[in-house]
């Protein structure tokens, strides 16, 4: 079936050949006949990524009068960016029906000119909750004569709480011919809805409800808690190329794994609650650019976004709704693409994992958290791949070919690689050099976890009155920051073991001086340290560590 089967209008069939849609996904194939008719109430369950815009926005352009100047359609969607992105899209659409004007009403930008936009007449109305009814309660937009309202995201806006503002928008357009609901689960509060203000709607179901979409590879890692963030690092080492979201359970998390990371030199930003509107389209402006390569995200920050091309998602922890779990994954794996959604887990959530495997239908794989030498390996492959496809067909490099070729005649394919890896993996090869295993198995946990609490029992005990340099237990560090970098002792001390992940219990005697400063640490966790610090950047210079 193409687009021309489902009873569209020539010219926006011209649109759609012109963004090379030709086939209809299944949601758009069922759901665009049905409202042609302007008359039905359609309730059509998909997941994101699933072409839904299309699917209610080809319909509204074909039954909206663009010779009236007054709002005819209203569509209500969770955030600024569904909105955004729903306008954009129907632009593309009408772009053979100029006379057609959409607009997007959201937080967060100047009503005022939104107001101005509105007078000057408009057909479709793309707007949040919110920001809607601010309108509605200046009197600002006349919904009278909505013909069409359309829910998209329905469930997401009730997640957020937005129930009796929907139903407040549903009672102020009472003139509709139609109402159509998408959603991509069915939670009671929907069922309620539906059966108040629609009346014997069109059921349409795309795959099964709060199923997980079936070309996305659900991954699982069993790490203990106190390796949780070096299991992530690690992973994301582990995939040079990843584009994705780290989901957190809280704003804190996500700032503080965000600043932890940006520290270490990832491209790297949080997104939560806290952020102004302004700081927020930065940071996602930012990340669609791909200027950041990772998306640190609480659940209610991420709400509606949709950003082509996400390779990973990875819950720092797991959700504990079912339903979450699905919109976090539906992240990737978007447009017929595949995708990674990773979590990360300590052994006693391995039975949730078995839970959500369940319910969402699909089948989970359990990996091993790669080792240090796996994410060496990774990485060093990745760039001669990168190496061997670049273009050398634009350049004259064969004019310089006979001069290279004699001066390098005597070193050998294993040295040049050799030194490729020593130039690009100095601090990959140094951090994981003698990198621990991170899987948690059976009864290793309590077993660490009792001699890690022996080891700071006895730090305690050996550092009260203990002068510098004394005991067997510990080594003396040398690193090239001090009271010139703008630390003093306790700042400094938090630094070190953020970067490091240690308690500090483990440290005896620090000695900070204007250019550099000395550090006792145990020697268990010397190494460790060493391996966090060594070679990272503070403020654009590299940081030296090493024994003093």
């Amino acid at each position: 079936m193409t687009f021309g089967d489902l009873g569209l209008d020539s010219k926006l069939i011209l649109a759609t050949n012109e963004l090379g849609f030709v086939t209809p996904t299944p949601i758009q194939e069922k759901a665009i006949p049905v409202l042609l008719s302007g008359t039905k109430d359609l309730v059509g369950l998909a997941q994101t990524g699933t072409g839904k815009t299309a699917a209610f926005g080809l319909p509204l352009l074909q039954l909206v009068e663009s010779k009236y100047k007054y709002p005819q359609a209203l569509v209500v969607c969770p955030t600024r960016e569904l909105c955004m992105q729903i306008v954009n899209e129907i632009e593309l659409f009408k772009k053979f029906v100029p006379a057609m004007s959409v607009l997007a009403v959201y937080g967060g930008a100047s009503i005022g000119t939104q107001i101005r936009e509105l007078k000057r007449g408009v057909q479709i109305v793309v707007a949040t909750p919110g920001r809607l009814i601010d309108l509605i309660e200046r009197k600002a937009i006349n919904l009278e004569k909505i013909h069409y309202v359309v829910l998209d995201e329905a469930d997401e806006m009730l997640n957020m709480g937005f129930q009796d503002d929907i139903e407040f928008i549903l009672q102020n357009t009472p003139n509709r011919e139609s109402t159509w609901l998408f959603s991509a689960t069915m939670p009671p509060e929907i069922r309620k809805v539906s059966k108040k203000y629609m009346k014997t709607p069109v059921e349409i179901t795309v795959g099964k409800v709060n199923t997980a979409v079936k070309n996305i590879d659900h991954q699982f890692y069993v790490a203990s808690p106190h390796h949780r963030y070096e299991a992530l690092k690690r992973l994301i080492d582990f995939n040079p190329g990843i584009y994705g979201i780290v989901f957190t359970r809280t704003k804190a998390d996500a700032q503080k794994i965000a600043e932890k990371l940006t520290r270490e030199g990832y491209d790297i930003d949080a997104l939560h609650g806290d952020l102004t509107q302004g700081q927020r389209d930065k940071v996602m402006g930012e990340f669609r650019d791909k200027t950041l390569q990772l998306l640190i995200a609480t659940d209610v920050a991420a709400r509606g976004i949709d950003v082509q091309g996400i390779t990973h998602v990875i819950n720092y922890e797991l959700p504990d709704d079912v339903e979450v779990y699905t919109h976090r994954s539906g992240r990737t794996g978007r447009a017929g693409k595949t995708g990674v959604c990773m979590s990360i887990v300590n052994t006693r959530e391995i039975g949730r994992i078995r839970q959500i495997e369940r319910l969402v239908q699909v089948p989970f794989h359990k990996l091993d958290i790669p080792s240090g030498k796996d994410v060496c390996r990774k990485q060093f492959f990745s760039v001669m791949d990168t190496l061997m496809q670049t273009d050398i067909s634009h350049g004259d490099y064969e004019t310089y070919l006979p001069t290279l070729q004699e001066k390098f005649a005597h070193v050998t394919k294993e040295e040049v690689l050799k030194r490729v890896a020593a130039m690009e993996f100095d601090r990959f090869l140094k951090y994981y050099e003698n990198a621990e295993d991170l899987n948690a198995r059976d009864g290793r946990d309590r077993i660490k976890d009792s001699r890690r609490d022996g080891d700071r029992r006895d730090v305690h005990r050996d550092t009260k009155g203990r002068k510098f340099g004394g005991g067997a237990d510990y080594t003396k560090l040398f690193v090239n920051l001090g009271t010139k970098d703008g630390f003093y002792k306790a700042s400094f001390l938090q630094f070190i073991l953020d970067m490091s992940e240690l308690q500090k219990e483990v440290l005896g005697k620090v000695d900070i001086k204007e250019m550099n400063s000395w550090i006792e640490v145990n020697k268990n966790a010397a190494n460790q340290m060493m391996r966090a610090i060594d070679g990272k950047k503070f403020k654009g210079r590299k940081i030296r560590m090493n024994p003093a």
